[in-house]
């Protein structure tokens, strides 16, 4: 699997772009959304199960206007220090550089298709208000904190859209789940995936206090399933 990583110069300077490549050497493009713990070991694999599915994936560094190239672990101390960071993460200039740098990988020589975006927590806000201005085929928001506060954005957004949650998240409770539930009915562009037993970055398969590997497994057969019907 070929990768490398190009540089998407916006105002205010330039961040970097790390891309995998399929086996074909081209596809759809999708744009990997980072957590607050950085484009680290988690989302670099989830890099490699898109890419390997034929997609041209490309993470960028979202933190690079604070901390460039940040990447954390998931211990106790690696947990704070991310959350201090997230809560200077400026969210309109993530959005619009997340627009940059999908629409660097849409000029790629080796995009050939249609675009998505995916995101975790943080990754996942983003996700969802970048669909809000920009079109694409596909979006996935994975537990994106932001959602159950902006469901008025969701009539500006004429993706197709898959909202995941955990049903016992601490951090986004379930009743603010339920709003986004709510907002989703009977929108024809909107899915929604709620693993009701699992909490907080269920997905995440580096962090063992988040890790809920049965629900892992059903969410990401429904993405890697949504992806396909609308990219291909």
């Amino acid at each position: 699997m070929e990768t490398r990583t190009e540089k998407v110069t916006v105002a205010g300077g330039a961040f970097d772009l790390h891309l995998w490549l399929p086996e074909s050497g081209g596809g759809p493009v999708v744009l990997l959304l980072q957590e607050i713990f950085g484009v680290g070991p988690y989302i670099r694999k989830v890099a490699e199960d898109l890419a390997a599915l034929g997609y041209v994936v490309g993470a960028p560094d979202l933190f690079w206007r604070i901390r460039p190239n940040w990447v954390s672990d998931h211990s106790e101390a690696g947990v704070a220090a991310s959350m201090e960071l997230a809560a200077g993460f400026d969210v309109p200039h993530g959005v619009s550089d997340s627009a940059q740098a999908l629409a660097h990988l849409r000029a790629l020589p080796e995009a050939a298709g249609g675009a998505g975006v995916i995101g975790f927590c943080l990754g996942g806000s983003v996700a969802y208000l970048l669909a809000a201005t920009t079109e694409v085929d596909a979006v996935l928001s994975f537990y994106g904190s932001a959602v159950p506060d902006a469901t008025g954005l969701m009539e500006k957004i004429s993706s197709k859209l898959l909202l995941v949650f955990g049903g016992a998240d601490p951090y986004i409770p379930r009743e603010r789940v339920a709003r986004v539930e709510e907002a989703a009915a009977g929108r024809p562009n909107v899915e929604m995936h709620v693993a009701e037993q699992a909490g907080h970055a269920f997905h995440n398969h580096e962090a063992p206090q988040f890790h809920s590997p049965e629900a892992a497994a059903a969410a990401w057969k429904r993405a890697v399933a949504f992806l396909g019907r609308h990219l291909g």
